[in-house]
């Protein structure tokens, strides 16, 4: 991939010309180009289109050949827990009930410096492969642990990446019924005082926002119904989105049934959590009547293929709710359940593990999970106007994959060989125009560095969680 030297006027917009590429725009049309470019001036997208770029644009600072390679949008984490970077290839053959019961009593233990080092880590994973954007649902917030949500905000600020934190809370302990120790958990009344003040002091409403913040109660496993109802009231009242996990496992199901008298989807709608200011992660277990509910509401979900079956959970039933007209994104979901951490290949596993289900091969196709992973996620966000797919006046979030090395120049078609073919490497990602990787490598940040520091503190936080 070459580039050429600055070359431009003081004052005038900068651009950056991205030729020669295979494109896939995930447009509403899914307009692709064999041979194409993409114009950036400064934050934007400026054109594209089949071709050589446009003759005559001035003030352009760079000219990338980007001959070999697919341009895409970048890609939209919807759902991920940073902290579980340091808690990774623990409880490896429980189902999520015991998976919690076994790792909340460590989780419990995490501190502001210990979320920072596993944001790094977590983030550092998904951007150099390819992800432009990132949610994080964080809920466990220990007494005197410091600045917790602050350190997430921290660290995704200096890697470059648009990011949402979901500010997450749980206030149904041990001894009111619920999964995680009583010291893990808030009361309502500081869970609520605290989102409230993370969302005035981070949330950016702005077109081109780095930073949102969404109020997000874990689980309703978690959470009492005050919580939620109170949750979904402040979330509107303040103008942001709300997040939590829905549907997730049989036995949470089972959980709703005995404590509400009746199945998540239907708590969720009587505690004011349905709607397209709404987004759930995992989803697994949906009938037709929960998938019609999403639909007419405009709910959307987080699909996280490589953690529900890490954690057994099952299939989720993507195409059904694609065609119902439910918004679908993919996550990550936390490294504790999904240990690589890398959204791309998600893609790969989305479409490969739903045609395991009943719609087999008719499942899912390449550019199906390509647009989950795009503008699915941006949507499920709330962001479908700005980033999730290449068009003129949107934000310039943008990744160019090589195809022409050994994994990939055999597969004739670029976005089969991005999502059925090995991991391609990252030439160049642009979060607001401005490069965040360059040649598979981080430009933000020191990946030695992290690597350390990750494995110092995931072996601090099991000396506090074996002592205690």
């Amino acid at each position: 991939m070459a580039a050429s030297a600055p070359n431009g006027t003081a004052g005038a917009a900068r651009r950056t010309v991205i030729e020669n590429a295979a494109i896939a725009t995930v447009d509403a049309d899914d307009t692709e180009y064999a041979s194409g470019y993409v114009v950036v001036a400064d934050q934007r997208i400026e054109s594209v289109g089949a071709g050589r770029a446009p003759e005559g644009l001035e003030n352009v600072v760079r000219r990338v050949d980007a001959t070999g390679h697919l341009v895409t949008p970048g890609l939209v984490n919807t759902h991920h827990h940073f902290y579980q970077w340091i808690t990774r290839g623990l409880a490896t053959d429980h189902n999520l009930f015991d998976w919690l019961t076994a790792l909340y009593p460590t989780w419990a233990r995490i501190d502001e410096q210990m979320t920072y080092t596993a944001a790094q880590g977590s983030l550092a994973m998904m951007a150099r492969g390819g992800v432009t954007t990132a949610a994080d649902h964080h809920y466990v917030f220990p007494r005197g642990s410091g600045d917790i949500s602050g350190s997430i905000i921290r660290a995704a600020s200096e890697m470059g990446v648009r990011f949402t934190l979901a500010r997450g809370s749980m206030d149904r302990g041990e001894k009111d019924g619920g999964l995680p120790p009583d010291f893990a958990v808030e009361s309502l009344e500081d869970a609520l005082a605290a989102t409230e003040e993370t969302v005035k002091k981070h949330h950016d409403s702005s077109f081109d926002a780095m930073t949102q913040v969404a109020v997000a109660p874990c689980s309703p496993f978690s959470v009492s119904t005050a919580l939620m109802r109170e949750g979904a009231e402040l979330a509107r009242r303040l103008g942001v989105r709300l997040h939590t996990h829905g549907s997730e496992t049989v036995e949470e199901e089972r959980f709703c049934h005995e404590l509400f008298g009746m199945g998540p989807t239907d708590y969720f709608e009587s505690t004011g959590w349905l709607g397209d200011d709404v987004w759930m992660a995992h989803c697994v277990h949906m009938n037709d009547s929960d998938i019609a509910a999403f639909a007419r509401t405009g709910t959307g979900v987080a699909h996280c293929p490589s953690s529900n079956a890490r954690l057994a959970a099952g299939i989720a039933r993507v195409p059904d709710m694609l065609r119902a007209g439910v918004p679908v994104g993919l996550g990550v979901d936390g490294t504790a359940s999904n240990e690589s951490g890398e959204l791309h290949t998600e893609l790969r596993n989305a479409l490969l593990i739903n045609r395991l289900g009943a719609h087999r091969e008719a499942a899912l196709d390449a550019r199906q999970a390509l647009r989950l992973g795009t503008h699915g996620g941006a949507r499920v966000l709330g962001r479908a106007g700005q980033i999730g797919s290449l068009e003129a006046g949107k934000l310039a979030d943008l990744v160019l994959w090589k195809i022409d090395g050994i994994g990939h120049a055999s597969i004739a078609d670029p976005v089969t060989a991005v999502v059925f073919g090995a991991a391609a490497p990252v030439t160049l990602s642009l979060v607001n125009g401005r490069p965040v990787v360059e040649n598979g490598r981080l430009l933000h940040a020191d990946e030695d560095a992290i690597a350390r520091s990750t494995r110092d503190e995931a072996q601090r936080l099991a000396r506090i969680a074996a002592g205690s």
